[in-house]
């Protein structure tokens, strides 16, 4: 039988000392004749920007945004890279230079509620993130000159925000049609595929982005609570009215190439120069098969062709009929026919979207 002396006595420091002066001989005398092995210690540099007392990302702040941090450079880990599962399909240079701001005249009423929408959106998206619209050239470099000036902070606070909600529509509208198709017991005619693709492209247009800054506390929660909103209203929209959601997606779609033909624009008068300097990504290189002296110029242009091809895609889904009634003209190359019809790349391009009496269904 054990038996145990329990002191229920409070602990005194005066307790604590009489312990610890009786224990601490026999605890030196155990560790003095314990073998030890020889190591040899090493000092490893922190990673730049490694605050060691806050074990927190010690970067640096966007100037005048509170967006987001400039990441330093670092060595990308390749062990776990998988293939792309919608491969980019690749665009003519000279077609993608031809892209340019276009837009469709509402005709509907369902038309002119998402332009309504969606220039809402815009003006609140323009205040969050310093933008400013030139009315023309002048106008531009007077808006680069002032203390409004577009940084490559504020570049890529707006391209960080942008992508991370342009990549919601695709994903919910290709899962509730998935869910139709099943329900209905019947194919939904390679619109899935398309949408989810279009879905896919945006987040690698985010996840380039965030190869050069990561978002701040504020953009994060700001996203969250966006995201949390804009996501159920597209879904449950879309449920109602698919139409209406496709025609906004288009029109949001013409905005996103009216923000990058600016900063095309930007970068051709060398109006920020920091952001011409910027590297591109190895994420971005892989995904667009660029060259290895591809620039940030390059970059761009493949971005605002991406966005182009997702306003000519929803424009044209809008003026379909949904649930089966209509293939996907993306999805299929029709054959022996001499009429121009869409193609999953940019060649027939029409920025406004294909009507439906153009189309072969």
């Amino acid at each position: 039988m054990l038996a145990f002396q329990i002191h229920t006595s409070p602990i005194t420091r005066n307790t604590l000392y009489k312990a610890g002066s009786i224990y601490s001989p026999r605890i030196t005398r155990t560790l003095a004749t314990t073998k030890t092995a020889k190591v040899t210690l090493t000092h490893t540099p922190p990673p730049v920007g490694f605050d060691q007392h806050n074990l927190q990302p010690n970067l640096p702040k966007a100037k005048g945004t509170g967006l987001l941090y400039v990441l330093p450079k670092v060595e990308a880990d390749a062990t776990f890279i998988s293939e792309p599962a919608f491969p980019h399909p690749g665009f003519d240079s000279q077609e993608m230079k031809a892209i340019k701001f276009e837009h469709r005249p509402a005709v509907t009423i369902s038309d002119y509620c998402a332009l309504g929408f969606m220039r809402g959106l815009r003006h609140t998206f323009d205040f969050c993130t310093g933008y400013k619209e030139p009315r023309d050239k002048a106008h531009q470099i007077a808006i680069a000159n002032s203390a409004g000036r577009m940084t490559v902070d504020k570049w890529l606070a707006r391209f960080v925000v942008l992508e991370s909600i342009a990549g919601i529509p695709g994903a919910v509208a290709g899962f509730l049609r998935h869910l139709h198709s099943l329900r209905r017991f019947r194919r939904d005619k390679a619109w899935v595929e398309t949408l989810l693709d279009e879905a896919y492209n945006e987040k690698m247009h985010l996840l380039t982005f965030l190869k050069i800054a990561k978002p701040s506390l504020f953009t994060k929660c700001l996203l969250y609570v966006g995201q949390g909103i804009f996501c159920n209203a597209f879904f449950f929209t879309y449920l109602i009215n698919p139409k209406i959601c496709h025609r906004f997606v288009g029109y949001l779609e013409e905005e996103a190439v009216s923000t990058y033909s600016r900063c095309i624009s930007d970068l051709e008068l060398g109006l920020c120069p920091e952001l011409a300097k910027t590297e591109v990504p190895q994420i971005a290189k892989d995904y667009w098969k660029l060259s290895d002296d591809a620039t940030f110029y390059d970059l761009i242009q493949y971005v605002r062709a991406d966005e182009a091809k997702h306003r000519e895609v929803n424009h044209t889904f809008a003026n379909l009929k949904f649930y089966g009634q209509d293939r996907n003209p993306f999805a299929l190359t029709v054959k022996g026919t001499d009429k121009p019809q869409p193609t999953h790349s940019l060649k027939n391009h029409k920025a406004t979207g294909w009507e439906r009496g153009d189309l072969i269904l």
